[in-house]
């Protein structure tokens, strides 16, 4: 059913251990004149959590849809009420943010949130950022419902965020401009390569801001992964659909704590190309977001020898990888495979050492534990020491500083 500001914090909400502490935090962070309830609410027989934010004691209708002025979060309130407030720039957001009693990676989600608002906005309206302004009751409103979403990220701390396909409605919606389709521009803009269906309920399902969160923080879309769930979460609108309105969240462990994904396999085969020239080129797909690029020796036609050269990367990458192919070699032509992969869990440890501080790579999954020092601290340590490289290797591991 879409996705809203206040229903994404309900449904994440629910998986925390103790969400009334949670909401006494975040009701003392210092957001101005804001308060946040949590309540049961039922859809369909179905039990979970409704988010009200007040301000000055009072719930605020926030969801006019003046998408240059008001950015409205939740289809689930009412469209027929007008206020008289201020307005606030992004900058004005972006420093009020800055003041709130929350880590710095909790400001940095906020901002990065309301960004991707303000510049679809910016799209629609074409107008630049800086003269996008923020209805007063809708700023403090989404705040409230942006930073508990970023708060609850941080203290649930997943190591994966996936989201289905989103659920945008069908129809139109009335806003300050007048009529306009649904998804709303700004949504629409935001929305852009993340996969989107319209589905047969008429309405406004999914808002920019939960457009915003869900594009900042989902990592993959698609159906849901072979995984043991130990929570389950329910944020509800307020309006009343065919189907139940609500947004569902799931917490748990994938099965033998392993990741599968599908990746793409760009393949090449080059026979005009210097080694430095090839090395370059693997070099800058890295640097752009390659998984791995790796060449093999070929014998070609004509007796000549080739390089078969590989490109691995996730799909939304594709397109950029077949460019910088195209432009940093000399191939004519490109060959793709699609193949799953699996791959163990995998996590960077700092530990101490007489020779200072040295990053872990650790793996784990399929009954198998794997570790690793990181090749650049322990070349540092043997240069500033003047130790062979698998000296220091031997000495940290004689400490027993990782496992074999």
């Amino acid at each position: 059913m879409g996705a809203a500001g206040d229903m994404l914090m309900a449904s994440l909400l629910e998986l925390h251990n103790n969400p009334k502490d949670f909401l006494n935090k975040l009701n003392n962070i210092g957001i101005p004149k804001v308060s946040v309830v949590a309540e049961p609410s039922v859809k369909h027989g179905v039990t979970g959590t409704h988010i009200r934010v007040k301000i000055n004691g009072q719930e605020e209708c926030s969801d006019m849809h003046d998408h240059s002025h008001n950015h409205g979060h939740d289809h689930s309130h009412d469209h027929d009420h007008e206020h008289e407030h201020h307005h606030s720039s992004f900058h004005h957001i972006e420093h009020l943010i800055g003041h709130l009693h929350v880590s710095d990676i909790v400001k940095k989600n906020a901002v990065g949130i309301y960004k991707l608002i303000a510049e679809a906005e910016s799209h629609a309206h074409g107008v630049p950022v800086s003269q996008i302004h923020f209805h007063e009751v809708g700023e403090m409103d989404a705040i409230a419902d942006i930073v508990g979403v970023c708060m609850l990220m941080e203290e649930l701390s997943p190591d994966m965020i996936l989201a289905s396909p989103i659920s945008v409605g069908s129809g139109q919606v009335r806003c300050a401009h007048g009529i306009l389709p649904v998804p709303a521009p700004a949504t629409a803009h935001i929305l852009r390569d993340v996969p989107i269906h319209s589905g047969n309920i008429v309405g406004e399902l999914c808002t920019p801001t939960g457009a915003a969160i869900l594009k900042h923080f989902a990592q993959r879309y698609g159906s849901m992964p072979t995984m043991k769930v130990s929570k389950i979460g329910y944020g509800m609108g307020k309006k009343d659909f065919e189907r139940a309105n609500c947004v569902r969240a799931f917490i748990g462990e994938t099965i033998n704590n392993n990741e599968e994904e599908v990746v793409v396999e760009l393949f090449c085969n080059l026979d005009d190309m210097t080694p430095e020239a090839i090395s370059y080129a693997q070099e800058l797909l890295l640097e752009k977001g390659a998984l791995d690029v790796y060449t093999t020796t070929l014998g070609m036609k004509k007796g000549r020898t080739g390089v078969l050269f590989m490109c691995m990367c996730k799909h939304d990458l594709v397109d950029a990888m077949v460019s910088l192919i195209f432009e940093h070699t000399t191939t004519l032509g490109i060959r793709e495979y699609t193949s799953k992969r699996y791959t163990l869990k995998r996590k960077i440890d700092e530990i101490q050492t007489m020779y200072g501080t040295v990053r872990i790579k650790t793996a784990d999954g399929y009954g198998v534990s794997k570790t690793k020092p990181e090749y650049d601290d322990i070349a540092k340590i043997a240069k500033e020491n003047g130790k062979p490289f698998s000296e220091v290797i031997d000495i940290l591991r004689n400490e027993n500083k990782w496992r074999n």
